[in-house]
């Protein structure tokens, strides 16, 4: 598994799982299936509904292996409604590692931007980061105008930026700027809810490099330097999605991709998306595990 490396020098796997909408009874056997099968990269967040299962995943695989925890890469988030307080975001945390079984996670990402409030989280996530409860920290939907006012606030730069990404939206002046400042860029729904597998494009170069049209999409995204976390709960699959790093896309193969941009998050993006309202009354703010 190749790696990058965060603007604090922290290696990350380029390849992970992602465990959204996994049902927590559905979560463990998954993890742990992932981590025998030399899955480094887990990505959960309290918003899933399922770190426990994660904990217990994890738990479970590395003593199948062998391996120890400082052999994987644990990332969670931070959950919409514990932000905007310093205490209730430290707490918070405390909490989660709790049920994830750890002292620490990887990687510690603000889930969105929610209005008037992730300032002050942020401010939490650097003592956290300081403190060794996160090895690296980071955020997740961030646009430009968001990652700005940040770092006009914050004393540590972020390492992640994780976002919608896939060869349907590229958001290019999200990508753009987090490049220019050296923030690490990870594709959440790196296959784009599996609407282009079909696509005659991305199969005509399939068949030609004699892989699926997954391992296609996902090396055009690790090509451009991004970390993706493709989600499957079969073993088969999580193989194949890992199975990225023995062919290369030439220039021409990654432009006629780069052609399928519509530009359009998922159809499921406008009920997750960042509240403007700073009561947060919507459900995905007051309800973890709620999708």
């Amino acid at each position: 598994m190749e790696k990058v490396k965060l603007n604090n020098g922290l290696a990350m796997p380029q390849v992970g799982l992602g465990v959204w909408k996994v049902p927590l009874d559905v979560t463990a056997k998954m993890v742990a299936t992932a981590v025998e099968n030399d899955y480094t990269l887990i990505d959960t967040a309290k918003q899933y509904g399922n770190e426990q299962g994660v904990g217990q995943g994890i738990a479970a695989g590395l003593a199948a292996t062998g391996k120890s925890r400082d052999d994987l890469f644990l990332t969670t988030k931070i959950f919409n409604g514990d932000q905007g307080d310093y205490d209730r975001v430290r707490n918070a945390v405390n909490q989660q590692l709790a049920a994830l079984q750890t002292d620490y996670v990887d990687l510690l990402l603000l889930h969105w931007p929610v209005f008037n409030r992730y300032n002050t989280s942020w401010k939490a996530l650097e003592d956290i980061y300081r403190d060794g409860q996160a090895k690296a920290i980071g955020v997740c939907n961030f646009n430009v105008d968001h990652l700005t006012n940040l770092l006009d606030h914050a004393e540590i730069k972020p390492m992640v930026n994780q976002i919608e990404f896939n060869p349907r939206i590229h958001q290019p002046d999200t990508v753009a700027f987090c490049q220019g400042q050296h923030i690490q860029l990870e594709a959440w729904s790196p296959l784009g809810n599996g609407q282009l597998l079909d696509n005659p494009v991305i199969n005509k170069i399939a068949k030609a490099k004699g892989k699926s049209p997954a391992q296609v999409e996902l090396r055009w995204e690790i090509q451009q330097g991004f970390v993706v976390i493709p989600k499957s709960t079969h073993v088969a699959r999580m193989k194949e999605n890992a199975d990225i790093f023995d062919f290369s896309l030439d220039a021409d193969e990654m432009e006629e991709i780069a052609m399928l941009d519509e530009e359009k998050h998922s159809i499921w993006y406008q009920k997750f998306r960042w509240s403007g309202n700073p009561d947060g009354v919507d459900d995905y703010i007051a309800k973890p595990g709620a999708y």
